[in-house]
């Protein structure tokens, strides 16, 4: 490779990484500290999920989504100290899944009755996706609200959700995730 292609890589690879900022690296923090799973057992549901760490430093996010009595979902947010962003912001996730989509969904204030979604493949395999912050849509109980997609300059809370309205059992394997200016 020649020397010009080498050093445009290098400050390439250099300006991404300067204006990520770590919002949780599991590999380094090793705590699901702030984490909370919430399961449709909030409604009557009888989803189960869990998550910890595993013994290689990644959080799990596993379980099993039960349909019965009209549950269908499993959750885990993290609540976080107030972290400024722009609505030209974009998150970055690195995770395994299990070939399933899940949600990624932030909220500007944790005390709002609604989130701002979106909805991701995984591969089965590590992945880094990139999401743009607005092209989340406002959503509250898998119903898309007439108001703008996300315009804030704050999170306060992040959550991963799967509910594909099948019983099935899941896993996601998280990283890190970071906010890229």
């Amino acid at each position: 490779m020649n020397h010009n292609i080498t050093l445009f890589l290098t400050l390439l690879l250099f300006t991404t990484t300067m204006n990520a900022q770590t919002i949780v690296d599991f590999t380094e923090t090793k705590t699901t500290e702030n984490w909370q799973v919430v399961d449709d057992v909030v409604m009557g549901g009888r989803s189960s999920g869990s998550f910890m760490l595993t013994d290689e430093d990644y959080a799990q996010f596993s379980g099993s989504v039960s349909l019965e009595n009209n549950g269908g979902f499993s959750s885990v947010r993290y609540d976080m100290e107030t972290l400024k962003v722009s609505p030209e912001s974009k998150i970055r996730i690195r995770l395994k899944g299990d070939g399933k989509p899940y949600q990624f969904r932030v909220k500007h204030d944790r005390k709002e009755y609604y989130s701002y979604t979106t909805e991701f493949e995984t591969s089965g395999e590590w992945q880094t996706i990139e999401i743009p912050l607005a092209e989340l849509y406002p959503s509250f109980r898998g119903r898309r609200l007439e108001l703008p997609n996300f315009n804030h300059t704050a999170l306060e809370e992040l959550r991963f959700l799967i509910g594909n309205k099948k019983p099935q059992e899941f896993q996601l394997l998280l990283e890190s995730i970071a906010v890229v200016n």
